[in-house]
């Protein structure tokens, strides 16, 4: 990744010249292959899905969550909870054999989301 600007002709001539190659590739595998990736990639999207899901799900609760920390005037964020969170995830991601590293990163990619739906709670 650079810090030049992009030039989107430029990356979607990039793009089709891409999806040629792999076409062209695909049209080269045994056909037992791409039905097994045809499967595989099934189940991917399945499983997307269902995380999506479940974020929602999840999102759903911490907006509960965020109404009712402004309701009482407590604060968008708990460091202690997050912290503990975080740990949890860990120790839950290398016992799934998923990298903790990986698992912490989403989780703080998610806890800011929530954070920041909380501050927005509590200046409605």
């Amino acid at each position: 990744m650079t810090d030049q600007p992009t030039d989107p002709a430029a990356d979607a001539v990039a793009a089709d010249v891409a999806a040629a190659d792999a076409a062209e590739a695909m049209a080269q595998v045994d056909e037992a292959v791409r039905a097994e990736l045809t499967s595989l990639r099934e189940s991917i999207d399945n499983i997307d899905a269902a995380v999506v899901h479940m974020l929602a799900e999840r999102f759903k609760a911490t907006q509960r969550v965020g109404r009712l920390k402004a309701d009482h005037k407590l604060p968008p964020a708990d460091p202690t909870r997050e912290r503990e969170q975080i740990t949890r995830l860990r120790e839950l991601a290398a016992g799934a054999h998923l990298d903790p590293v990986f698992a912490e990163k989403f989780l703080n990619f998610i806890i800011a989301e929530v954070i920041r739906h909380h501050e927005a709670i509590a200046r409605s």
